[in-house]
């Protein structure tokens, strides 16, 4: 047997355990749900056929709107926010010395800790008596920007994306120095005998070099924003008045708390179908981006 056809199948063997697990804990569950999705169910007892009654449900209930609406200002907020300061500090943090060691230790940290620790930090920091972002106000003679932060409903999705964004960063980051670090210095070496300054080499050398790394992460940042659940819950339960609801946490109150486990996974299936869709559309933008 050739070596190269040797290789190939020692490599599909090796991925065949993994394989399988993804499609029986992954695949399987999400063409299950979608099944379900179909059905008047409370999770136990008959299923009655509904058809696609659920999902006219769903699109007609404006609560899943508000929802969607709060995911996609996530979607944006961890682009424009976690993506660039991640690739910032990668950049600035690439030189492997005990002071960038720490600092990107520091940085990684809230990766490490429970979100629910961090939903609680946040919730203590937003606090609208004791709180530490109204007492800075205060301090700073900024006395009338104070409010209640998690309770407004004009500055309360903003607020929750700060914290999301605050312990997802470190993981894009330590992404991005493997990718910088795996760029031949000889290349780093060629632009600056052209003349190539910071910026330019940053634009037309860095940049193109990393960009499949770059697709990931916005991949990832997509995802991660549209499953965002458990920061939410703890600091504000989707409220007040469905102000902060998502897509996760509508699904979960729709299943969980008034036991409609069919409506619940045919929600699932169209978060399932719009993050495909945002995934696609990252991609259509990203290619033409490359080429």
């Amino acid at each position: 047997m050739p070596t190269a056809l040797r290789s190939k199948s020692f490599i599909a063997l090796a991925l065949l355990p993994a394989l399988l697990l993804f499609i029986v804990f992954v695949i399987v569950p999400v063409f299950w749900s979608a099944y379900y999705g179909l059905f008047e169910w409370k999770g136990f007892g008959a299923t009655k056929f509904v058809g696609l009654g659920n999902y006219r449900e769903i699109l007609q209930d404006h609560i899943f709107w508000r929802a969607l609406r709060n995911n996609l200002i996530l979607v944006a907020s961890a682009i424009v926010g976690q993506i660039p300061i991640a690739l910032l500090l990668a950049l600035v943090l690439l030189k492997n010395t005990f002071f960038t060691r720490i600092i990107r230790s520091a940085v990684f940290m809230p990766m490490v800790l429970s979100t629910v620790v961090v939903g609680l930090i946040w919730g203590y920091i937003y606090h609208p008596q004791f709180g530490l972002v109204n007492t800075v106000l205060e301090a700073v003679g900024l006395g009338s920007w104070t409010r209640p932060w998690l309770s407004d409903i004009h500055v309360n999705m903003l607020a929750i994306t700060i914290p999301i964004n605050w312990s997802n960063i470190g993981p894009y980051m330590v992404i991005f120095i493997a990718a910088l670090q795996n760029i031949s210095p000889e290349i780093d070496d060629a632009a600056k005998m052209d003349g190539a300054h910071k910026w330019k080499k940053l634009l037309h050398v860095t940049l193109p070099m990393i960009w499949s790394t770059v697709v990931v992460t916005l991949v990832l940042c997509i995802s991660g924003s549209l499953k965002a659940f458990d920061h939410v819950m703890v600091m504000t339960h989707g409220g007040p008045a469905q102000s902060t609801e998502l897509l996760a946490t509508y699904m979960y109150n729709n299943t969980f708390r008034v036991y409609r486990y069919g409506y619940g996974s045919a929600v699932s299936t169209i978060i399932m179908i719009i993050s495909a869709l945002l995934i696609g559309i990252n991609y259509i933008l990203t290619r033409k981006k490359a080429d």
